[in-house]
């Protein structure tokens, strides 16, 4: 009977110490050969305070782009295809949107761009500019699309993203994807926006993140992988009792068995 216990008790000692981490991203599409579905939660970014924009204008007269474009001379033989002259500089520097949404733009003066796609912006600046103007074109791109991952993967890192679209995968990919200690299931997404921080988790076992509105970052958020807690018992200190008094039962066992 003491033997039985003993191993036993061996037995359950090495169990709990186990431990399993599940690996695959979307486990509910593991038995599907072809999944479709409609993309209904792609969102774009909207222009928030402390982004910095590059905006150029081009129209078909030079001296009116030097008036929107910070004084800068078009340089000679530089007009852009179709006859259409440009001019670069402090648009390459970038306008700073202020604590209060607006942006200080030559010419035209304060301008409120926050909370606008860049799509809407764009008909905005080009409905201005075309006060003063025929037919400008205006460009606007984000300066500081960036996003951070953290934790437990293998690259953290800040990552500039020139495309201005990522999702949570792909972040994860420039990150060099998850360590077998990231809870795949856990992931914490950080994001301020209008002046609010939101935190949220998603679970990327699941493939109900395709749909969710967080599958998309927006610029400056921070991704976060927990670390699973079998790493935190690895890194306590009780880590070396625990395998201290595994071993003794473990020789405790074989010494009966020995004996028996």
């Amino acid at each position: 009977m003491i033997n039985k216990l003993l191993c036993l008790a061996v037995l359950i000692l090495l169990s709990s110490c186990g431990s399993t981490r599940n690996l695959v991203y979307f486990n509910d599409l593991q038995n599907t050969s072809k999944y479709t579905e409609e993309i209904k939660n792609k969102v774009e970014p909207k222009i928030q305070p402390d982004d910095q924009l590059s905006i150029t204008v081009s129209s078909l007269n030079p001296e009116s782009n030097v008036l929107f474009n910070s004084g800068v001379l078009p340089s000679t033989g530089g007009a852009a295809a179709g006859g259409m002259a440009t001019s670069t500089g402090r648009a390459n520097e970038g306008y700073l949107v202020d604590k209060d949404g607006f942006i200080n733009f030559p010419v035209l003066g304060k301008i409120q761009l926050a909370g606008l796609t860049k799509e809407q912006a764009t008909t905005k600046m080009t409905a201005e500019i075309t006060k003063n103007i025929k037919n400008p074109i205006v460009n606007i791109r984000f300066l500081n699309f960036r996003i951070t991952v953290i934790g437990e993967v293998n690259k953290p890192s800040t990552f500039l993203v020139p495309s201005e679209r990522v999702n949570i995968l792909e972040a994860i990919g420039l990150a060099g994807d998850l360590t077998p200690y990231g809870k795949r299931e856990n992931i914490l997404i950080i994001r301020e926006q209008n002046g609010v921080r939101t935190a949220t988790r998603v679970d990327l076992a699941s493939r109900a993140i395709l749909n969710s509105p967080d599958f998309y970052l927006q610029q400056n958020d921070v991704v976060y992988v927990e670390p699973a807690k079998i790493k935190a018992l690895q890194g306590s200190s009780s880590t070396f009792y625990l395998s201290l008094a595994t071993a003794s039962v473990s020789i405790l066992s074989l010494l009966v068995v020995f004996f028996r």
